[in-house]
């Protein structure tokens, strides 16, 4: 039986705090050149990583707004100017 490669989903907010520490122990200047060259390459890693997740959050926040937008035009075709559903008066509140 074949295992599937499972994708490992990085948890945001502890890379962010991780990456944080990282930036505060370079900026204190007190590591080696050599520790502080690993920790730069950590550091970029994270930042791949949660650039990633960003990327997939912001892609999932536009198709969730097209789909949502879509129902509405269809909503508007199929029952005129939503007034009487009261979903007219929602979408012209700021």
């Amino acid at each position: 039986m074949a295992v599937k490669k499972s994708t490992t989903k990085i948890d945001f907010e502890k890379s962010i705090v991780k990456l944080e520490a990282i930036v505060e122990k370079l900026e204190s200047g007190d590591q080696t050149l050599e520790a502080s060259l690993k920790l730069f390459e950590e550091g970029i890693q994270l930042t791949r990583r949660c650039q990633q997740a960003l990327e997939q959050a912001e892609n999932k926040i536009t198709v969730l707004t097209q789909n949502n937008e879509e129902w509405l035009a269809e909503s508007e075709d199929s029952h005129g100017d939503n007034t009487e559903d009261g979903l007219g008066e929602l979408l012209d509140q700021p």
